[in-house]
């Protein structure tokens, strides 16, 4: 389970889907090819209240994004903001690393609560939407989010760059999903919606709001996506 757990996400909730598909005998392809074409841009939240969730979060991102982000941020140092941070796992990895003061943000007070029973001072963790952080212009010098911001919906994806972008004094990465197809996908659902889009839509997407943005290659993948960095700087 583990193993399959660590293959398929993000989207995050490719492990949800597993696990049904286990409990009702449908097929991964079916419940696929019922979640195309969804035209209304409806974000689900309630799903980040499940305590199925949390326990999904502990492990995930092992043998890929995991190592990635330590890679990334092992020269970094100052202040770094964790976008969407869930149970604060990915934070707890970080602290490791010389010189970082690792923050999180997340929507779910579930998740941050689960920060909390980790150790995770509660100086270091917020309650908040992406989109709107209440923190101030270049408050950190680096922030990262992984498997989130395709969760959003077309206006929020704007609003959560801009967002990093103005909290972010030097480099801002964020690692989504990018379709394997190479076509814009668009907006789907299974058990929750994201945007399975090209990195060409991606990157105009992030050049709306950066000067400069590069991709990196993760090693995560799934039946339909990719994994794939953007790592934006401001100057």
């Amino acid at each position: 389970m583990k193993s399959v757990i660590k293959e398929l996400c993000p989207p995050i909730l490719w492990n949800f889907l597993i696990s049904l598909k286990r409990n009702s005998n449908l097929s991964r392809n079916s419940l696929l090819s019922s979640s195309l074409n969804i035209h209304a841009e409806n974000q689900d939240l309630d799903i980040y209240w499940n305590p199925k969730m949390a326990k999904i979060l502990e492990i995930w991102g092992e043998g890929n994004v995991w190592s990635e982000i330590q890679f990334l941020m092992v020269n970094c140092e100052g202040k770094i903001l964790d976008i969407a941070c869930g149970t604060g796992k990915t934070m707890e990895i970080l602290y490791k690393l010389p010189n970082l003061e690792v923050y999180g943000i997340d929507i779910s007070d579930l998740l941050i609560s689960k920060a909390l029973e980790r150790g995770i001072l509660d100086t270091y963790l917020k309650v908040g939407d992406a989109t709107r952080t209440g923190y101030s212009d270049n408050f950190f010098r680096y922030s990262y989010s992984i498997g989130s911001l395709e969760h959003f919906t077309n206006e929020g994806i704007s609003q959560f760059i801009s967002e990093s972008y103005r909290v972010t004094e030097i480099a801002s990465f964020h690692m989504l999903p990018v379709s394997k197809s190479g076509k814009d996908e668009g907006w789907m659902k299974t058990l929750q919606s994201f945007h399975n889009n090209s990195t060409e839509w991606w990157l105009n997407k992030f050049g709306s709001t950066y000067s400069n943005v590069y991709t990196i290659d993760s090693s995560w993948n799934d039946d339909i996506s990719i994994g794939k960095w953007f790592i934006c700087y401001k100057n």
